[in-house]
């Protein structure tokens, strides 16, 4: 048995997926003539009760367009140090946008209103000017860590009080919303623009959205198309997205489950240590030396299951919906007897 717990981005789709995006109605999507395109984008904008959506193929790209339309070269960007915007996107905030980022210190991904006030520089010269939070949500190198509403709403307050725009990343925003039994409804209104990722847990091949009003989209699609991002007849890949939204949002919540179960035999390995809350679908953990997490991962291996490493003693697994029980049962008795 071949299990992928590397990311939630392997998932193939479903065959149902599949006939839905060989069913799209399609155009070309760079003079805005894709229909299916349009019905993603609208549903998506409705669904966080926003004016518009852009498509895109990429997390990366929808955040970048987001730090370009925000921001001007000499201003800065407020962000929790190990948020996905600042670790792993090759420092796209300075190549496109010229910008300065703040990093603050959070719990598991996390940060707070206090912090990001305190974060908040003067206007001198020597300065860049504070401009753009960021937020994660889910918090990646958090181990899968969420903000709920009641967490978010002072940080929104703030910045709009101080003059500030708010970004989420929401790449992974659904898998805490079935948690926390909170509506994307509730959420879209703290936040100046949003982005989310349709090829993540909600199983569509390709592609991510920018969700905003519909002058900053205005905006985003310029800078879309200067990135390269403009695509033709991307109706193919946004009926996927259409029925992800549809039918895979709620059964986010088995992966979460499947996470926690990993969790608790993980728990039992002698080898194993630190274990971040788990709350979601990402399982982080630190393996006890003389195993290292690329020696982990060779154990792993020889049993046909592919993980990552986040560190030199910290390993990440990731579940998913092409992740089964009989998969779930496999990995658990395959850690039994490799870390134990």
């Amino acid at each position: 048995m071949f299990v992928n717990l590397i990311s939630d981005t392997v998932t193939k789709p479903t065959p149902a997926m599949l006939q839905a995006m060989f069913q799209a109605e399609v155009g070309d999507d760079v003079f805005g003539e894709d229909p299916t395109v349009r019905a993603l984008e609208m549903k998506a904008a409705a669904l966080f009760q926003k004016e518009a959506a852009l498509f895109c193929p990429s997390g990366t790209m929808t955040n970048q367009i987001a730090v370009k339309v925000h921001t001007q070269p000499l201003d800065e960007i407020v962000l929790e140090e190990t948020s996905h915007v600042y670790q792993y996107e090759t420092g796209g905030y300075a190549f496109h946008s010229g910008v300065a980022v703040n990093l603050l210190h959070g719990v598991h991904g996390k940060i707070t209103a206090p912090q990001v006030a305190a974060a908040i520089k003067p206007l001198y010269d020597w300065l860049p000017r504070t401009r753009l939070v960021v937020l994660e949500n889910t918090c990646n190198k958090g181990g899968g860590s969420y903000y709920t509403i009641e967490e978010m709403q002072p940080i929104s307050a703030l910045c709009r009080d101080r003059g500030l725009k708010l970004h989420l990343d929401g790449a992974r925003i659904f898998n805490a919303l079935v948690e926390t039994g909170e509506t994307p409804q509730q959420t879209g209104p703290l936040f100046d623009s949003i982005s989310v990722c349709l090829s993540k847990g909600l199983g569509a091949p390709v592609g991510s959205l920018l969700i905003s009003d519909a002058e900053f989209i205005r905006q985003a699609r310029r800078v879309r198309k200067v990135m390269g991002g403009g695509m033709r007849q991307a109706g193919y890949l946004a009926a996927a997205g259409i029925y992800a939204l549809d039918h895979h949002i709620a059964r986010l919540r088995e992966d979460n489950d499947h996470a926690r179960a990993l969790g608790v035999t993980l728990q039992q390995c002698e080898v194993v240590e630190n274990i971040r809350p788990i709350q979601t679908n990402i399982v982080i953990f630190d393996v006890k030396p003389p195993f290292t997490a690329a020696s982990f991962l060779e154990k792993l291996a020889e049993h046909q299951i592919k993980a990552s490493a986040f560190g030199p003693q910290t390993v990440r697994l990731v579940t998913h919906l092409d992740f089964t029980p009989e998969m779930l049962g496999y990995t658990k008795d395959v850690l039994k007897r490799i870390a134990s």
